[in-house]
């Protein structure tokens, strides 16, 4: 497996392995549909996987085993429509999940909910993003046991350290996408390309 080294934030020195493919463009081979109630259709088509809105949640979770820490995921996502948060990624974080939001609380507030009970609109993640409908954005994340990084294109948009702090899920639906998933709240949205890497020291 290749190796290559690369530099993460503004000093730490890491190898990363391989990229790894998980959704094959075809099917949902190696994903289910996330057990929301009222949840809209998902289908696979062209590439993609569409996220019907639902009422509010729709999404899908990965049935295969995952890492809980040093590795990243990233994918493109586009909002189809709607006006709340679309392909948020709920990834582990440790023992416990969180989830990167794109779009929620009206469209464009963007974080990581939760640190220390405080959901991303609340905490210091929180920040503003001007999604389009109809358009692809590139989306990585990027966790380590000191650190979550989030970038939409090459924009980095969540840089928060996370050792000594509690990290949780917001309490409701939303926990059914854990150990890893992504979800659209009453919108739709489309997501393509997703792949996962680990990363050492």
């Amino acid at each position: 497996m290749t190796r290559r080294y690369w530099i993460l934030g503004a000093s730490l020195l890491r190898a990363a392995e391989a990229w790894q493919t998980l959704f094959d463009g075809k099917s949902l081979t190696g994903w289910k549909e996330t057990a929301f109630p009222r949840k809209g259709a998902v289908s696979v088509a062209e590439g993609r996987i569409l996220l019907g809105a639902g009422a509010p949640l729709t999404g899908i979770t990965y049935a295969g085993t995952f890492p809980r820490t040093n590795y990243e995921v990233r994918y493109e996502a586009m909002r189809v429509a709607g006006g709340d948060f679309f392909a948020s990624l709920t990834f582990p974080v440790g023992d416990s999940f969180a989830t990167f939001v794109l779009g929620g609380w009206g469209g464009d507030i963007i974080g990581v909910s939760s640190i220390d009970g405080w959901n991303a609109s609340e905490n210091e993640t929180r920040n503003y993003f001007t999604f389009e409908d109809g358009k692809w954005y590139p989306i990585r994340v990027a966790v380590a046991p000191e650190r979550i990084e989030c970038w939409i294109g090459a924009e980095r948009v969540v840089n928060v350290g996370i050792a000594g702090r509690q990290i949780t899920m917001r309490p409701g639906d939303i926990e059914r996408s854990a150990p890893l998933g992504i979800a659209s709240y009453n919108t739709t949205g489309a997501v393509r390309q997703i792949e996962y890497r680990t990363v050492t020291r």
